[in-house]
């Protein structure tokens, strides 16, 4: 008999992805969700879909007894209250798997490590306050709560992804760079261009849910990143190669971007220090990640039938230019 899993959230990005690969490994999956998203499932065999909202915990409830879950993979859980609610309705099951972050770190060290590095702290104000800068600290405290809950028996665990990427991906964060690519010859990037923030192709991240719900240790965290961390250069690189195009990637420096009035924080996808996770504990499980030359090919294949291109991010191809006009005086 096919083993049971629940869905919450599931029809988006990290859901839909984390839905095919239960699929491919013989589950019968249960979405629970609000029902606010197209359902890419919805004439799929082996997937059934529950509408409520799980921040009610009569619906929860209703869902939990409905699909009779062995396992439980939660992606819309953004506050500590959720992972509160939730360690303790699935208390039974073989395995409860909180969607974190690598935001949940609160400390910079390169790598970031589960059991050495510092978490950060979470006020009460914060654990039920909804804006961006408090995310980090809600999940955070939703990796306490799984930790205490792991102390007392349950079979809950928790992965920390970095910056999720692939196919179908809301945020467009990726899809800025890719269609720079696809438009642009020369690509202006901040700094010296080898910044890394470390990325996790999307199919990556939901394997890893399926492992550590299958294999993981109660009450333990489990970072999720692409096994080989790239520079903004080498995943533009990437893209070119993916696209089968040349391009020109051209660094910037501060003075040469505040020529043309812009910052290096105003290029999506860069962060000054480099943000790097171990994921030595994750493979230990058996986890295997996709290469990152597969992962950014199907990638740019998905993004190419998309009508996303990432403009909320754009820095305006006209102050690049002015950019490049700088450069090319020096």
């Amino acid at each position: 008999m096919a083993q049971s899993a629940l869905v919450i959230g599931g029809t988006r990005f990290i859901g839909r992805h984390t839905v095919e690969e239960l699929l491919e490994n013989g589950y019968h999956v249960t979405i629970f969700n609000r029902g606010n998203h197209e359902n890419p499932f919805a004439d799929r065999d082996g997937v059934a879909h529950i509408e409520g909202d799980r921040r009610e915990d009569t619906d929860l409830r209703a869902a939990a007894l409905s699909a009779r879950p062995d396992i439980v993979i939660d992606c819309v859980a953004y506050y500590p209250e959720d992972v509160e609610v939730a360690v303790d309705l699935f208390a039974d099951v073989d395995g409860y798997v909180y969607i974190s972050s690598g935001d949940a770190y609160g400390a910079e060290e390169i790598p970031k490590l589960e059991d050495r590095t510092a978490m950060r702290s979470c006020t009460e104000e914060q654990a039920v306050d909804e804006s961006g800068e408090t995310y980090g600290p809600r999940k955070a405290e939703g990796d306490r709560i799984v930790q205490q809950a792991g102390d007392e028996g349950v079979n809950a665990m928790s992965v920390r992804p970095c910056i999720v990427y692939g196919p179908y991906d809301y945020t467009e964060r990726m899809d800025y760079w890719l269609d720079r690519v696809d438009t642009s010859d020369r690509v202006v990037v901040p700094g010296d261009g080898q910044n890394l923030w470390h990325r996790a192709y999307v199919k990556n991240v939901a394997s890893a849910l399926r492992v550590v719900a299958e294999e993981g240790e109660p009450g333990e965290f489990y970072n999720v990143g692409d096994r080989r961390a790239v520079t903004l250069e080498e995943m533009l690189e990437l893209v070119a190669d993916a696209m089968d195009t040349d391009i020109d990637v051209v660094p910037a420096a501060e003075n040469e971007l505040a020529a043309a009035g812009l910052e290096p924080d105003d290029f999506v996808l860069y962060r000054e220090y480099p943000h790097l996770l171990d994921t030595c504990k994750l493979a230990s499980l058996g986890w295997e990640p996709t290469a990152p030359e597969e992962a950014m090919a199907r990638t740019v294949e998905e993004h190419r039938f998309s009508d996303r291109d990432g403009s909320e991010y754009d820095p305006g191809r006209e102050n690049e230019e002015a950019v490049l006009d700088v450069l090319d005086t020096l």
